[in-house]
């Protein structure tokens, strides 16, 4: 089983605790925060969610199934963790896709009977935990269980016949648990349209669409000093289709550097070495730090992004610093890349379709400012005052629905039992 794993990356610098009247009213109303999140092993996009609301609610706790403290900054590790009993298991924060069939039940063992307000930031099963009856339960939805719901996810994974024709079961049990964890919510904030529709079509539940903080502002001052490279950014994994950039290059003989490892880079790398001698110079650089990451964006011609992601944080740290993006136009990409004017967006899948795409980038020209003002968008002063209204809303409607003379408001010490 292969959950979603975050992509490397180090936390954002937290700045002091925002403070806005919605936020400060939020905050007297809900004196007890749960923050429930699936694990915190490696820093990602995910994780700087919890980050910000940790930010939003500092009073809050931590619930998580696994849980390594060496890549977290303060706001993560000086407060209340509450872990799962996975965390026993030898080495479980190394092997923890292994260990998603107990998750489920990990995270309902979970005891939240003393808080008023629940937030999970869920990609498999932190929004199953059980919550009582008048506390406001919301779900920070980064997506449904890709895995367990669309049949092609595992598509390009070495995954063998026998595996796969065992995993059947399993998959069709996480799928009944998910959507019975589905109905445990009040209200599902989702990070872009494309995963509210997953929501929709998977859940039947509506979704509000709050868009994850992106630290835009270490990028916007980055100066810009392109080279004639194309660039892939991220994890080398198959679902990102590293092997279709690499494809698309060696066709326009086109420079391309790729920044990241995982456990498609083999396959990628035999892709490139069977082109052979005389084929345009595509670079494996393995993990970069910081510094190199930058040197990268600032010369690159384009970001190339040939996968479906959910949201997709790299896109927008690119045209932050004023780095184009070429990607294909499904996915969280159509909400944060507008095409011909920050970038292009193309239909066709495969190779062809992004050579086509490189090839009409080419004969466009980008203006820089409007890159940085289009990711400017996505920054996080507005993940907290978007995240805290829809909190209000959320309130709002339970409120609204509770029965008249029940004699408990949202908020209220009285716990009532678990759902």
């Amino acid at each position: 089983m292969i959950p979603c794993e975050p992509c490397p990356r180090r936390p954002s610098v937290v700045s002091p605790p925002v403070t806005t009247p919605l936020l400060s009213e939020l905050r007297r109303r809900y004196p007890r925060v749960a923050v429930v999140h699936e694990w915190l092993t490696i820093p990602g996009g995910s994780e700087q969610v919890v980050i910000e609301l940790l930010e939003m609610f500092p009073q809050a706790e931590l619930f998580t199934t696994l849980y390594d403290s060496r890549p977290w900054p303060p706001i993560i590790n000086n407060r209340p963790i509450h872990l799962s009993k996975l965390q026993r298991i030898p080495r479980a924060n190394q092997h923890y896709p292994k260990l998603l069939p107990l998750m489920n039940h990990a995270f309902r063992a979970f005891d939240l009977s003393d808080f008023d307000l629940v937030l999970s930031s869920n990609h498999a099963c932190a929004k199953n935990v059980r919550t009582p009856h008048s506390a406001l339960h919301v779900c920070y939805c980064h997506t449904p269980m890709r895995y367990a719901w669309e049949e092609g996810f595992l598509e390009g994974e070495q995954v063998g016949r026998a595996a796969r024709l065992a995993m059947r079961p399993l998959l069709a049990r996480l799928r009944r648990q998910d959507l019975a964890g589905a109905q445990q919510p009040d209200m599902f904030v989702a990070n872009s349209q494309h995963v509210a529709s997953r929501i929709e079509r998977w859940y039947g539940r509506s979704a509000e669409v709050v868009h994850p903080p992106v630290d835009v502002q270490r990028f916007l001052a980055l100066p810009r000093a392109p080279h004639d490279y194309y660039l892939v950014f991220g994890r080398v994994v198959p679902y990102k289709r590293v092997d279709l950039a690499v494809e698309a290059c060696l066709r326009l003989g086109r420079p391309l550097k790729v920044a990241g490892d995982g456990r498609a880079l083999a396959d990628v790398r035999r892709l490139a070495d069977r082109a052979g001698a005389g084929a345009a110079p595509i670079d494996f650089l393995g993990r970069v730090d910081e510094a190199q990451r930058d040197r990268l964006i600032a010369g690159a011609r384009a970001l190339l992004f040939p996968g479906e992601e959910d949201f997709g944080i790299v896109p927008v740290e690119a045209q932050a610093a004023g780095l184009p993006v070429i990607a294909y136009g499904v996915g969280g990409a159509r909400e944060t890349v507008l095409d011909g004017r920050t970038g292009v967006l193309y239909e066709q899948p495969g190779a062809a379709g992004l050579a086509a795409a490189i090839e009409r980038f080419e004969g466009l020209a980008l203006d820089a400012a409007q890159l940085r003002a289009n990711a400017a968008r996505f920054g996080r002063p507005r993940f907290h005052e978007q995240m805290a209204a829809a909190i209000e809303r959320a309130a709002r409607l339970k409120d609204a629905a509770r029965p008249t003379g029940a004699g408990v408001g949202v908020g209220s010490v009285s716990q009532g039992t678990l759902r």
